[in-house]
């Protein structure tokens, strides 16, 4: 209860941000991860423990917006292209997982005196994983980008569309109420395929005009609210027809991820997306009832060995016939054996429709979270292994691929400067990945052809999302001085080893520079005019071996006159300047 006078739920915050600031530095301390540590505090504040609260029920419902947010962020960084060469793991690999676990399952129940309708609502619920725990586990280590880390992810995407039937299948184990179930099957279809439509032509095309029309008037808070708009629209409208919110905003972001404000979404989005999961995991921690796990422990322990085990093993087998080496197939066993999310919303509805008794839906829930809990632990155990294989010797290590495999510039700024060294970058074969801040200019590149960003060069969370992390190079080719000065003092302390390369507007300009101590500077201006005079020389008569001298000479002048400025101020070394010198004065051979 809050204090009086105290806004709603002031009270309750504190308790759930004193418990995970605790709780997470201390599980990560330990080396368990994050997840154990909220897990860990939802437990302890929990009705099981200390009881501070009464019901996670209600945390957890607020909570699952985190996962929304976070199918939507990685919708982001999967264009339709990627998403179409990963069908194969989707739906081969996933659904394959889907169906010999489930059955496997239902068969074991079958095998133990366990009602048909409880066997295959169980066998196929906790063949489910947790999107929400795996992918977390994947972002923490890295892999998320990585071979075995998007096959994971494949199998996760098909979790999340099974969902749909299992519901499904629900409906028609349910006992008959004299119903015809027909045209109610023929309506649902047709709401689904509405729904999907709708967010597709959204998507595909009214969010970036939207977009384009909010960033010209700069202000950020309202480019915020209207990639929380997307995203839980998203999801809100497939929740209304019967299907995942999770899947909603993650096709939005699938959508989204070729426009031009991607890497600005991702990082306005991020702050919340982390916060809400968190929060999410300690709400699971809440609804873990330790008086059933009390009650029935023999149960629970022996249902959370078999479904790791069988999960674990299909899993392994699986992975190694589709292609993948035994170290991959190894790390996706250990990743994805836990029961998810999702089967929480199964059996819910299972019991609303009397397939399933309430006390076995609890011990089964018991079930999902321990798997939970475990999981971490595994993956420890895995790495544990590994290195000690590893000390003796005995090592396999895989060859992994990467879609980065080219060294990648990130180029800030496309105007006509920014542009150019693009062309020639991009000659060699080189990733180039390009920000700016205007969108009619971003719209024009676009038409060129140029994967072009939208996103403000002084917040490092753009800068992450776009890619400055991994950048080899990062080309500065902004015209506003003060906004490239900031720019470069994030970038030296973000991402202090990437080279940076840096436009000058002029001689003041240059010399900044050269005291901020980048890889490499120039004046836009400087080499056109010398190109300039160079062709004047010529219309003029000028020999090309006397033009060749006089330019050698005017470069030596240029950089002999910027050391003296750099120890003597922007006026020093006006002696190194060429005068109205006639002609017949010029030295030989100079």
């Amino acid at each position: 209860m809050a204090a009086a006078g105290a806004p709603p739920y002031m009270t309750e915050a504190i308790l759930l941000m004193a418990a995970t600031v605790v709780a997470v530095p201390l599980s990560k301390r330990l080396g368990l991860g994050s997840v154990i540590g909220y897990l860990a505090a939802g437990i302890a504040v929990g009705p099981s423990a200390l009881g501070l609260f009464t019901s996670g029920e209600r945390v957890l419902g607020f909570a699952e917006i985190g996962v929304v947010l976070l199918l939507f962020v990685i919708g982001l960084e999967l264009d339709p292209k990627k998403l179409w060469r990963m069908r194969r793991d989707i739906f081969l690999l996933g659904g394959a997982q889907v169906l010999v676990t489930g059955f496997a399952l239902y068969l074991f129940g079958l095998a133990i005196g366990i009602d048909p309708n409880v066997s295959l609502v169980g066998g196929f619920g906790l063949a489910l994983s947790s999107t929400a725990f795996a992918v977390q586990i994947l972002q923490e280590r890295g892999q998320l980008t990585t071979p075995y880390g998007q096959r994971a992810f494949g199998i996760l995407l098909f979790q999340d569309i099974a969902i749909v039937p299992l519901l499904a299948m629900v409906a028609v184990l349910a006992p008959d109420d004299g119903s015809g179930v027909s045209h109610d099957f023929l309506y649902q279809a047709g709401l689904t395929i509405s729904a999907i439509g709708t967010v597709v032509v959204a998507g595909r095309y009214l969010a970036s005009p939207l977009f384009s029309l909010l960033a010209v008037s700069r202000a950020r808070e309202i480019m915020l609210a209207a990639a929380l708009l997307v995203a839980l629209g998203s999801a809100a409208l497939m929740h209304l027809v019967g299907l995942s919110m999770a899947l909603g905003a993650f096709l939005a972001g699938v959508l989204l991820a070729e426009s031009s404000f991607r890497h600005t979404l991702e990082a306005d989005i991020e702050p919340f997306r982390s916060l809400l999961m968190g929060l999410f995991f300690v709400a699971v921690g809440m609804t873990f009832d330790l008086g059933v796990l009390v009650s029935n422990l023999g149960v629970v322990i022996g249902g959370v060995v078999l479904v790791m085990s069988v999960k674990g093993l299909f899993l392994w087998g699986l992975a190694r016939l589709t292609g993948s080496s035994n170290q991959d197939a190894l790390r996706i066993a250990v990743t994805l054996p836990q029961g998810g999310e999702f089967a929480f919303v199964l059996f819910t509805a299972a019991v609303g429709n009397a397939v399933l008794p309430y006390e076995v839906s609890n011990i089964l829930s018991s079930i999902v979270m321990l798997t939970m809990v475990m999981t971490p632990i595994a993956c420890l155990a895995l790495d544990w292994i590994a290195e000690r294989l590893k000390a003796r010797g005995v090592e396999n290590p895989a060859i992994e691929t990467f879609d980065e495999a080219t060294p990648t510039v990130l180029v800030v700024g496309f105007g006509r400067f920014g542009m150019t060294v693009a062309q020639i970058l991009t000659s060699e074969g080189l990733e180039v990945r390009a920000l700016d801040n205007r969108p009619d200019r971003i719209a024009y590149a676009r038409k060129l052809g140029y994967k072009v960003y939208y996103g403000d060069a002084t917040r490092p969370d753009v800068l992450a999302a776009a890619g400055a992390g991994k950048a080899a190079l990062i080309a500065l080719c902004i015209e506003n001085d003060k906004v490239m000065m900031q720019s470069i003092d994030l970038i030296r302390e973000g991402f202090p080893g990437v080279l940076l390369f840096c436009r000058a507007t002029d001689r003041a300009h240059a010399l900044e520079l050269t005291r901020k101590g980048v890889d490499y500077q120039i004046r836009e201006t400087f080499e056109s005019s010398l190109a300039f005079g160079r062709a004047a020389l010529e219309q003029l008569g000028i020999p090309q071996d006397r033009i060749s001298q006089i330019e050698e000479d005017v470069r030596r002048r240029d950089k002999e006159r910027l050391d003296i400025q750099m120890q003597e101020g922007l006026y020093a070394g006006v002696d190194r300047l060429h005068g109205v010198t006639p002609r017949s004065n010029a030295p030989d051979n100079a």
